[in-house]
């Protein structure tokens, strides 16, 4: 779930992404409803020691939530400062006791560890294997999109070696391509999301 637009001074509306670049050139916000990392920022009480600033004043993007920034320091982190908030104050983060509690708190930790110069623990939504096979997914899904055959996408992904390793009706390859196909569907379709929690145990 993005965060919603801010409408502009000339009747349009600022979103919290271009869609007409990728998202490996762009900061890409979302709303905390959607992603538990999204760290909601708050004033230090004043009676506790001051705390590092959580966001710089500059790059902060409006929207009914509050100001959206993103900390650079060891990790990148989205930071949403809550309607009211100075940028400067924000030194605490809001946990609330919601379903998502366990995601905030690791996100709360990793975030901690790189302001204190420590070593961060791996962001554990998604494991290295997931990470690989996701990338995989979507190369095949972009492939058959474009008018790839399963089995040009098979050498755009194993090399035409492996491919030509066996015969292709029956090739375990063949099956593996259609099996990362078919699984990319549901994850464009939405799924993706999925991706921003932890799996809860039932």
């Amino acid at each position: 779930m993005p965060i919603q637009p801010t409408p502009s001074v000339t009747g349009g509306c600022d979103f919290p992404a271009r869609p007409s670049l990728s998202a490996l050139r762009q900061d890409v916000l979302w709303s905390p409803l959607a992603n538990p990392a999204v760290l909601l920022a708050d004033d230090t009480p004043e009676f506790l020691p001051p705390s590092p600033s959580l966001a710089a004043p500059a790059g902060v993007r409006p929207s009914p939530e509050g100001l959206h920034a993103i900390h650079r320091g060891g990790i990148v982190a989205q930071i949403l400062l809550l309607s009211g908030q100075k940028t400067d104050k924000a030194s605490a983060v809001i946990l609330p006791l919601d379903d998502d509690l366990p995601d905030r708190v690791e996100a709360v930790l990793r975030l901690w560890q790189a302001l204190n110069a420590r070593a961060v623990t791996r962001d554990g939504r998604i494991t290295p294997y997931q990470h690989r096979r996701i990338r995989l997914m979507m190369r095949a899904a972009d492939g058959r999109a474009n008018g790839a055959t399963y089995r040009e996408i098979a050498i755009a992904l194993f090399g035409p070696e492996r491919v030509a390793a066996e015969p292709w009706k029956t090739s375990s390859l063949r099956d593996a391509v259609i099996g990362l196909v078919e699984s990319a569907a549901p994850l464009i379709n939405g799924g993706y999301r999925k991706l921003l929690r932890h799996r809860r145990r039932s």
